[in-house]
């Protein structure tokens, strides 16, 4: 049996399309239940809804084989695990934002605020740029706005919140997109089911 960790909400529900078109359906986990594990033996796969910030978790610590996370996660948390395909879903950026107008002249230190702090730990330090990283978790966008922080570092999808807020995006770090991933041990032992899976969905990826 293959575990395939999904992440909850309408990413999920548009990971596990592609499963099933891929060939790995598994019929009860459309039904209305609060079900979190779904099988189905003649496929010989156990989907499993979990948050999709611990997705990367469940895979790297083996109770899962297979997963689907965001780019994000892999690179805030690094976990240990083999990252397989670029399944072109959620596609948004991981961006720096500022208040329009803002000037980072260089000289003092850059109050940064975010959730991602070791995204914007690796980046700046890979520019050569002192930086205070302000850890939030949420509300990000009225960091620089109260004073609290001159940028911030932030997911951006359609930008319309930075507008209603007066910023703007001052550098795109990296595209972020959702990742099929696999746990190293899962896949040595299940390689040929793991291929098999990936080659379809690659194949979607191809048309879409």
């Amino acid at each position: 049996m293959l575990n395939i960790a999904l992440p909850k909400g309408r990413l999920g529900e548009k990971v596990y399309a592609m499963f099933a078109a891929a060939g790995y359906e598994c019929p009860s986990i459309l039904e209305p239940n609060r079900k979190l594990i779904f099988e189905n033996e003649e496929k010989q796969v156990r989907y499993f809804w979990v948050k999709p910030s611990d997705v990367a978790i469940y895979v790297e610590r083996g109770a899962a084989d297979l997963g689907v996370a965001g780019k994000d996660i892999l690179l805030e948390y690094e976990p240990d695990i083999y990252e397989l395909l670029d399944l072109g879903l959620g596609k948004c950026r991981m961006c720096v934002a500022a208040p329009k107008g803002f000037h980072d002249d260089g000289e003092r230190t850059l109050r940064v605020a975010t959730k991602f702090t070791n995204i914007a730990a690796n980046y700046y330090a890979g520019i050569g740029r002192e930086i205070d990283i302000i850890h939030l978790n949420g509300s990000i966008e009225i960091a620089p706005i109260l004073g609290l922080s001159n940028v911030i570092v932030d997911i951006v999808e359609t930008g319309t919140t930075l507008k209603e807020n007066d910023l703007e995006v001052v550098e795109t770090i990296v595209p972020i997109s959702a990742r099929l991933i696999a746990n190293k041990a899962g896949f040595q032992f299940k390689r040929a089911q793991i291929e098999a899976i990936q080659r379809s969905l690659k194949e979607q990826v191809k048309k879409s």
